[in-house]
């Protein structure tokens, strides 16, 4: 897939002011400091497309941007640590949950992880929670120039390992880089062959 156009359309904290038009979404979440705004850059070849910040959990709402006049990219907030209040925190962790909840037009979700650290349970966490409500989603490993190649074949193997521990199969997952542009076109790929499928039925 080729982005040619990438346009921010709308932020916001309810869901139900979410676009109204029935095309295709798949929202990118992760931790804080995971490195999201410098993926979804990187995906759309886009410098500043979603806005990147020295100061983890900058990202506090649901941000819509329409890729190719077919389909949302949906930036949402991280989960876990952030230089908010607690009150705040909690505010946009519950719309967190009611998007993945009550969107319809969602196609799959992406759970980044950093590939340089062991599995953290927030992260298990959450993937269990999207696994127990339904809700399709890809794991995105990021930051993987990092890391020399051994390292993060041995970092994925300590992922799939607990996973299988509650989970039939492992979910579906990339391996990308930001900065060195690794794993662009295997994501850019699966979204585009999710929205053929979609054509077909």
């Amino acid at each position: 897939m080729k982005i040619k156009s990438a346009e921010f359309v709308l932020s916001n904290s309810d869901v139900a002011k979410c676009p109204t038009k029935n095309i295709p979404e798949y929202a990118f979440i992760g931790r804080s400091n995971v490195g999201k705004s410098s993926l979804i850059n990187m995906l759309t070849s886009r410098k500043s497309l979603a806005k990147t910040s020295g100061r983890p959990g900058k990202t506090q709402l649901i941000n819509h941007f329409l890729i190719n006049e077919e389909w949302y990219l949906v930036d949402l907030p991280g989960y876990g640590y952030a230089r908010v209040s607690k009150s705040a925190k909690k505010t946009f962790q519950k719309f967190i949950t009611q998007y993945f909840a009550l969107r319809e037009q969602l196609v799959t979700g992406f759970v980044l992880v950093d590939i340089r650290h062991k599995p953290q349970p927030i992260d298990l966490d959450f993937m269990k929670w999207l696994g127990e409500n339904g809700i399709p989603f890809s794991i995105i490993f990021t930051k993987a120039d990092k890391l020399k190649p051994k390292a993060i074949e041995n970092h994925v193997e300590d992922y799939k390992k607990i996973l299988l521990e509650t989970w039939e199969e492992v979910p579906n997952y990339f391996i990308t880089s930001s900065s060195k542009d690794v794993g662009k076109e295997e994501v850019l790929e699966y979204i585009d062959s999710l929205n053929a499928n979609m054509e077909l039925d």
